[in-house]
């Protein structure tokens, strides 16, 4: 009687490898790091590269996500195995994040302290070198009329004249105000010129009768609320 042959052994288990998809799916989102959710946007790599590795390369060259945030199209297409298909791409994901942080501060919205301000300042100045002055008129119950920005340069400069600051609040008919700047150096510890500024809007506001309720000066990952005179996380 023939013996009964034996079954071939099965194939060695090959460690299982799981890519930024795999990854997203299992543990969402903000588990991923900058170049897989990167590695996402651009879907294949190159001859030698992979999606990820070509992330990675992307945000060395840029300097991180603020450089590569404000990289024109160009720019980015001009970058081997990006083109300006997979720029495009990366130039409208960008600008969809830029959209939703300032939906956050959009007419009818309640301003609920200085963090909220120090978003919108944070995402729309992003690697931006120069200081930006917005001005965000306030109805009784706090809710945002507009956001504008009245100056760019230095807050010593068209940026924090009480003419300019407050003229949007009284266009648009405003009980209250909140003002805001950008640090370039991402630092946001306010200066003295700072300090006298804010005394300056709050003095032209009282006489106005159109309360100056922050002033928020806004770094890289902080900001400073002289309101209540202290550092906060932006969140």
């Amino acid at each position: 009687m023939e013996p009964t042959p034996k079954p071939p052994d099965p194939p060695p288990l090959r460690a299982i490898r799981h890519g930024p998809r795999e990854r997203l799916h299992q543990l969402g989102e903000a588990r991923l790091g900058d170049a897989e959710c990167l590695a996402l946007l651009l879907r294949t790599g190159r001859c030698g590269e992979s999606a990820e590795a070509m992330a990675q390369r992307l945000l060395r060259r840029f300097g991180g996500l603020p450089g590569l945030a404000t990289a024109e199209v160009r720019e980015l297409a001009g970058v081997p195995g990006v083109g300006p298909v997979r720029a495009a791409a990366l130039r409208a994901a960008f600008g969809l994040a830029r959209r939703l942080a300032e939906a956050a501060l959009r007419p009818g919205m309640p301003v609920r302290g200085g963090g909220d301000v120090a978003r919108l300042v944070r995402d729309s100045v992003r690697g931006s070198g120069q200081e930006s002055f917005f001005a965000v008129p306030l109805d009784r119950r706090h809710r945002v009329l507009s956001v504008r920005v009245v100056g760019t340069g230095g807050v010593d400069a068209v940026g924090a004249h009480p003419r300019d600051v407050y003229a949007p609040a009284i266009r648009d008919g405003a009980a209250a105000l909140v003002v805001a700047h950008n640090h370039p150096s991402g630092d946001p510890t306010p200066s003295a010129q700072d300090r006298a500024v804010t005394e300056r809007l709050g003095a032209a506001g009282r006489l106005l009768g159109i309360e100056l309720l922050d002033h928020v000066v806004v770094g890289d990952v902080r900001y400073f609320s002289f309101a209540d005179e202290s550092f906060g996380a932006i969140v």
